[in-house]
């Protein structure tokens, strides 16, 4: 089969029609790109070639997908229950089938790169009546892609709401894309959570299997066909609207019984009766037939063997699978979360995307911290001291926390010297190693460190007169800059002031160090350095209106010969995670950097829309995935941040 895309992007992606896909486009042209997504970790046998976003979907922005850029999107993501759905799916369905379709195709349809949508629909859709019978039924009805429509469930219910989104799109979006939506019958296969595989795992533990509806038809369609025809669907570009996909030949649910037990002599079946309706469905394939030469070709009696070997093999290595999803079900602890607001709302972003069921918890001093209102939980934390570890990491365990981001640089010291010890118990930290830190904390050390590196760091010094150097002279009229010599934040800023007015204002410093004062433009870069020490993202922003140190208005600036001139810089500094770099860009084409603050900044949530997905990136290295797979895809315009206050009301 030849398929006429090359940049692909797949939802639910590893689900059990999903991962069949892939391996199909793995074994294609070396040249397809694929973006698989799913809520689910990466499974082991996707090519590293193929790009994975593990997370909720409802979280995939515009600007990602934009920077991929799909031309063929094939929509299998969806979450279903049995045929009676309980009342606690109504939630369920609509943030996993409702809303993920709807914001998907609001978040690509004006991609100018997207050709064609395959939207993986479902024969639920058409009325029961056509196929539920009170009395043993005798055959199968075919049921035709223009019969009568009446969603018996919920599920069936959202599928059909897309099918009338995608009929919309095509109204104003035709001459762009394309649309099919495949009405896919009773699908099982390796891995699946469908009756079939449930009873192969029943029988492999020595369990009695109960079977309900034994006359009951269904038409069974074995999820490598499924994938293989829907990528016959996507290259069969001509074909739009609504399309069967089934077998078309129907088989009772005793012919699967009769199969397992030839692959199970001595298993033991309990037939029920029930009053459940018997079901006799099948495909009219009348329509696919007349458009493709290929109808699905696995019969139960191969498919079913194969699920066996697939769940025997499953069974191996279950409980190291079971301890590496393990590792990724942690809570996560952002500390002096005081009122960052922003900040938390970035990291439970990150934490969503990553595993929607991680737990955010704020920590802090004050009980009455304002960003608590914004957490999973609170933790009224001791202070962050020597004598408190062992009931800090206490603790964490009882709250089952796996994951710490610090925030506040006078806390950072006390985690970069533990974070062997936290490791050890279970718990990352996002922090650099302590000299990094001190160096970061340190203007005198850090200006000492850029000197002896030949980094291009603002001369620092606890002294003005040591300012000049016999090399280097103060000119008469030169000013000086005057601020606190540990920790970030400008509050305590002397700017441009003349010798005398410096000297002055450092008497009300605790420990003043001085700088010459530097004309030009002030800039911030954010990144994020991986664990080998390399920086795996990177982007400059001016700061266009500072009110207490903080940008409140800040814009990214397209400079990639500065930001490759920093890679090397910044890599010296031997740091782990987001930092902040601060520094002056001078007419002359200067570089001039003020100071490094190792840690995610004020307005570095501006960063992460640009593309520095550091709180992602971090709980991807935790769990020790490779970044290569979340690289840094950097915004295709420069963007503009303002912060304003904001009045929210929420329930009591």
């Amino acid at each position: 089969m030849e398929l006429p895309f090359k940049r692909i992007f797949i939802s639910g992606a590893a689900g059990v029609i999903g991962q069949e896909m892939v391996r199909r486009l793995a074994a294609l042209d070396s040249d397809i790109q694929l973006l698989a997504g799913d809520l689910k970790p990466r499974p082991a046998d996707f090519p590293a070639r193929f790009q994975y976003r593990q997370g909720d979907l409802n979280a995939l922005t515009e600007q990602e997908i934009g920077i991929f850029a799909p031309d063929l999107f094939i929509h299998l993501a969806a979450t279903f229950e049995r045929s009676t759905e309980t009342y606690g799916f109504w939630e369920e369905n609509f943030r996993h089938n409702v809303q993920l379709s709807h914001h998907l195709m609001t978040v690509q349809k004006d991609l100018p790169s997207l050709r064609r949508v395959v939207f993986a629909s479902s024969y639920l859709i058409y009325d029961p009546a056509l196929y539920n019978f009170a009395e043993v039924p005798t055959q199968a009805t075919s049921l035709r892609e223009t019969d009568p429509i009446l969603p018996r469930n919920l599920t069936g219910m959202a599928k059909l709401a897309h099918e009338i989104e995608l009929r919309f799109l095509d109204t104003f979006r035709a001459q762009q894309f394309s649309t099919v939506t495949p009405r896919i019958y009773r699908g099982y296969g390796r891995n699946g959570r469908d009756i079939t595989s449930r009873w192969v795992r029943m029988l492999l533990a020595g369990e009695e299997i109960t079977v309900y509806g034994a006359e009951s038809f269904f038409d069974y369609l074995y999820a490598a066909d499924t994938a293989e025809g829907l990528l016959r669907l996507a290259a069969a570009e001509s074909i739009t609207g609504i399309i069967n996909l089934g077998t078309g030949r129907a088989r009772r649910v005793s012919d699967v019984v009769d199969v397992l037990r030839q692959n199970f002599p001595k298993m033991r079946a309990n037939y029920v009766a029930s009053d459940i309706p018997f079901e006799a469905s099948q495909a009219d394939m009348t329509r696919w037939n007349s458009q493709i030469d290929w109808l699905p070709p696995t019969t139960l009696e191969v498919a079913i063997p194969e699920i066996i070997a697939f769940e025997r093999a499953r069974q191996d290595t279950l409980a190291a699978a079971e301890t590496a999803a393990a590792k990724g079900l942690g809570h996560l602890l952002i500390t002096s979360i005081s009122a960052k607001v922003p900040l938390t709302e970035a990291v439970k972003n990150a934490a969503k995307r990553f595993n929607p069921s991680i737990k955010v918890i704020g920590g802090d001093l004050n009980p009455q911290a304002l960003a608590f209102h914004y957490t999973d939980g609170q933790w009224v934390m001791p202070l962050a001291s020597d004598d408190n570890l062992p009931a800090i990491i206490r603790q964490c365990q009882e709250m089952g926390i796996a994951y710490i981001i610090p925030t506040r640089d006078g806390e950072l010291a006390f985690w970069a010297r533990h974070r062997a010890t936290l490791a050890a118990a279970g718990i990352a930290v996002l922090v650099s190693e302590p000299a990094a830190v001190q160096r970061c904390l340190d203007k005198i050390e850090f200006a000492t460190f850029g000197r002896l590196s030949g980094l291009p760091v603002i001369p620092t010094s606890l002294r003005l007169d040591a300012l000049a150097t016999d090399r280097e002279p103060l000119a008469a009229n030169t000013a000086f800059v005057v601020k606190e010599r540990y920790g970030a934040g400008s509050l305590s800023l002397g700017l441009n002031l003349p010798e005398a007015a410096a000297l002055t204002h450092s008497y009300e410093l605790q420990e003043p160090v001085f700088q010459p004062f530097i004309q030009g433009q002030e800039i911030s870069v954010d990144g994020y350095v991986d664990r080998t020490g390399h920086v795996h993202g990177l982007i400059a922003r001016t700061r266009d209106l500072v009110v207490r140190g903080e940008s409140q208005i800040t814009t990214t600036i397209e400079v990639p010969e500065l930001l490759a001139r920093l890679t090397p810089t910044i890599e010296k500094l031997g740091l782990y995670g987001p930092f902040v770099l601060q520094a002056m860009l001078t007419d002359d084409d200067g570089l001039h950097i003020i100071e490094c603050n190792c840690r995610f900044g004020g307005a570095s949530t501006l960063g992460i829309a640009a593309g520095v997905d550091s709180f992602f990136w971090f709980l991807q290295e935790a769990t020790g995935a490779d970044l290569s797979q979340s690289p840094f895809r950097p915004a295709a315009r420069p963007l503009r941040q303002i912060r304003a206050a904001a009045d929210v009301v929420m329930p009591v």
